[in-house]
């Protein structure tokens, strides 16, 4: 068995109680580690209390019944909701889970968009125009430049690419150091489509395969503006600069990378090579952007 992460999310639903009361939610899904897995096959939790029980003493008893029910405890939780960032850190701590404040809540963010459009409409007490007023759009932080542990000199070079998503179907058999991914399927993603992606070639891609493996990856974003530069956005609000966009012909390559995720759901990888004649890669990480 190998490592289980779970993706969390604890917050009041477009539901309202017999009080005039929104009805609040725990809502637990497993994150896909990687291509094969069946979204069929991944584990959901779902419970709902009234807004008196809104606390970490409730959420934790919720979190104990989904891991009897599991088949496999998480060594790890993540979960994008900055305003429920206290209730829930407190509540995994009792529960002896490690959380992690994440945008890579793929799974979750679908699950919650589906139950949006089909499942609580259907639920009595459902209040459309409070449903309007759920989304939530955190303001873009300003990116920092990379750690001087892991930045990379003159000879680093990087390159937009794509890959048409029925070659994913082999990532199992690459040879790679570092990576997470989920299945295309899953999103939407039928063989034909080509995803786009960013390769950095580096002789430090080792060390910064590794840094990056930790930072809780979640999209890429190429920034317009007077300086134009390419971000890496990580956690749950951190942001990092991977490249300054400086001529004409890379403008457009970053705009044309822009476009191309928005034909694909917003999916797109980052990969690191030693160099272009590698056949292994450092690291490599699918990612989605949710806007």
């Amino acid at each position: 068995m190998g490592t289980t992460i779970w993706e969390l999310d604890f917050y009041s639903r477009p539901i309202f109680d017999e009080n005039k009361k929104k009805l609040w939610e725990v809502l637990i899904c497993e994150t896909p580690l990687d291509m094969t897995r069946s979204p069929e096959s991944l584990f959901k939790f779902s419970k709902f209390t009234n807004n008196k029980s809104v606390n970490s003493i409730w959420l934790r008893e919720a979190l104990e019944e989904a891991i009897a029910k599991a088949a496999y405890a998480p060594d790890r939780i993540r979960f994008f909701r900055r305003a429920m960032n206290n209730m829930i850190l407190k509540a995994c701590e009792e529960a002896d889970i490690p959380a992690i404040p994440s945008r890579r809540t793929y799974a979750l963010n679908q699950w919650i968009g589906d139950r949006m459009d089909r499942f609580y409409p259907t639920q009595e007490g459902y209040d459309e125009e409070s449903a309007q007023a759920t989304s939530i759009k955190y303001p873009p932080l300003n990116a920092v430049p990379l750690p001087d542990a892991v930045k990379g000199d003159r000879t680093d070079k990087w390159a937009f690419v794509s890959l048409e998503a029925e070659a994913f179907t082999e990532m199992k058999d690459w040879e790679i150091g570092f990576s997470e991914a989920f299945p295309l399927e899953m999103m939407g993603i039928t063989p034909e489509m080509k995803i786009p992606g960013l390769i950095i070639f580096s002789p430090r891609a080792t060390p910064l395969a590794a840094w990056m493996s930790g930072l809780e990856l979640a999209f890429l974003q190429f920034e317009k503006g007077q300086f134009p530069r390419l971000r890496l956005e990580t956690g749950s609000s951190d942001s990092w600069i991977l490249a300054d966009i400086k001529d004409d012909k890379t403008l457009a390559e970053a705009n044309g990378f822009e476009n191309a995720k928005e034909k694909v759901n917003n999916i797109h990888f980052l990969a690191i090579q030693s160099s272009p004649d590698s056949e292994a890669f450092a690291g490599f990480w699918l990612l989605k952007e949710d806007l």
